[in-house]
């Protein structure tokens, strides 16, 4: 896998952060493209990848962001391979960095666009839980996922998270003041 990238946000014809500009660019700021094999390999080859090169870019991102976005990739990475293997040779992968946000995009030839299933405790089987999983993460984590389909009739599914995990709501009937 080689990653191609480093462009920031702006110059790759992107929004610089869902609903916000930053002001100025950091050095960890860009975006990364890079394709994989539609294997079951390529599961953690792109989570390690996607890892590496947030870690050496220095992405102050923080750890509990940092597994979100692992489990996510997971995810989608092996709906990719599972569902869209008949119709696609390689998916591609996209992170994209700005001042306070991460992205992480995952593209397919598969024309079908998912929807996040209700969870039902009752299913026996394991399968399908995947996106509701993802949507869980990505609420949690205080972002946002999309999907959308691509000028060659497949999809690409998105989630954006912050670096740092929202904080906790504050305890009832507790107010902080600066004093």
């Amino acid at each position: 896998m080689e990653i191609r990238g480093g462009a920031s946000p702006e110059q790759a014809g992107r929004v610089a952060a869902p609903g916000r500009q930053a002001a100025r660019s950091r050095p960890y700021e860009g975006t990364w493209r890079f394709t994989a094999p539609v294997h079951e390999a390529s599961v953690p080859r792109v989570r390690h990848a996607v890892r590496d090169l947030l870690l050496h870019r220095h992405v102050p991102v923080s750890g509990e962001v940092l597994q979100a976005l692992m489990l996510i990739l997971s995810e989608l990475v092996t709906n990719s391979v599972r569902h869209a293997a008949l119709l696609t040779a390689e998916i591609g992968v996209e992170v994209s960095v700005g001042a306070d946000w991460v992205r992480v995009g995952v593209e397919d030839g598969h024309p079908y666009r998912p929807a996040t299933p209700a969870f039902d405790p009752s299913q026996e089987h394991l399968g399908g839980r995947g996106l509701l999983l993802v949507g869980a993460t990505v609420a949690e984590a205080g972002g946002i996922c999309e999907v959308e389909r691509t000028a060659s009739g497949g999809k690409v599914v998105r989630a954006v998270l912050p670096l740092l995990p929202p904080a906790p709501p504050a305890a009832p009937g507790l107010s902080l003041r600066a004093g």
